[in-house]
């Protein structure tokens, strides 16, 4: 029998429809423009940890490959460097991995940037952002450093990955010890931490092996940090946020080692995005961005635990 009918309740598709609405008001008060951009890319995300969906155009003379983005990240980018001020996007966005009750291969995110703001100030908005959806106004706020220390006894900036290793291997049954630093950092994160958070919590400044786009600077104890935050709510993370890397050399050096990694572990080379570097080398302002999952959030008010109950057809239906 053919299963046509949505996995979402009326009650929760107009919860949705609420969420936009308070969304679009909120950076609507705040002057920041909506834009669009391509859900097509000549490039897309090198990191080894993502994986990108991609079709082909054709014509008579070639075919060419283009990839539905993981993120409307450098598009957005590219608009800041050209002067467009404090912008937000809500799109679709995906990623290849196997479907799970928090992930479907095609999501709504929701993305916004704030030229001249530090983290800590876009922080802020986005706890404002949660108090206009979801009602809550008191977020805790947690270090990376005061997470790992406080719950493991460990520093995460200056730890060996020996030493990552066997705290790792001690407490978790790890079927495979073939796993770089972030790699480990990330599965003692998701086993023993995330499931200890406050309700609601931000983590902040990440060991500098998780930068991805971000600034790394010192903090004020010497640790090396990345400017880095993510939310969580009831213990899934929405939120993942940054104060933007604009340095175009630096940029281009880690999408080039995210391809090394990449040939490492067998997958595909991907084209680095020239666009990106270029938009950068013309100068994007000091800017913190951060992306949310709009589905998540949608999860979280309606208190949903599988996201195929929070989308009208996720990819069980079609």
């Amino acid at each position: 029998m053919v299963n046509w009918q949505p996995g979402a309740s009326l009650a929760t598709l107009r919860q949705r429809a609420k969420i936009l609405s308070t969304v679009r008001k909120f950076f609507a008060d705040r002057d920041i423009l909506e834009i669009e951009t391509p859900l097509l890319s000549s490039a897309t995300a090198t990191d080894v940890h993502l994986t990108s969906l991609t079709t082909k155009l054709s014509n008579l003379i070639e075919s060419k490959t283009y990839f539905l983005q993981t993120s409307p990240e450098f598009a957005m980018k590219r608009l800041l460097a050209n002067d467009v001020g404090p912008i937000f996007q809500i799109c679709k966005a995906f990623r290849g991995d196997s479907p799970t009750p928090l992930h479907n291969p095609e999501f709504s995110i929701l993305e916004w940037y704030r030229p001249g703001f530090t983290m800590e100030k876009l922080m802020d908005e986005v706890a404002d952002l949660i108090e206009a959806t979801i009602g809550v106004n008191k977020i805790t706020r947690l270090s990376y450093l005061e997470i790992f220390k406080g719950k493991l006894g460990v520093n995460p900036h200056v730890c060996s990955l020996e030493e990552l290793a066997e705290l790792a291997n001690s407490r978790i049954d790890i079927n495979s010890c073939d796993l770089n630093f972030s790699e480990y950092l990330d599965l003692v994160m998701t086993t023993l931490i995330e499931p200890e958070l406050p309700e609601y919590c931000f983590i902040f400044d990440y060991p500098k092996s998780q930068a991805a786009l971000s600034v790394v600077e010192n903090d004020a104890d010497g640790n090396v940090i990345a400017k880095r935050f993510e939310l969580y709510c009831r213990g899934m993370e929405i939120a993942n946020g940054y104060l933007e890397l604009t340095d175009p050399v630096e940029q281009r050096r880690r999408l080039e080692t995210d391809n090394v990694n990449r040939s490492v572990k067998g997958l595909p080379q991907l084209p680095i995005d020239k666009n990106l570097i270029a938009a950068l080398d013309a100068g994007m302002p000091n800017t913190s961005g951060v992306a949310l999952g709009l589905d998540r959030l949608l999860m979280v008010i309606d208190e949903i635990n599988d996201i195929d109950k929070a989308l009208a057809f996720s990819i069980k239906r079609v």
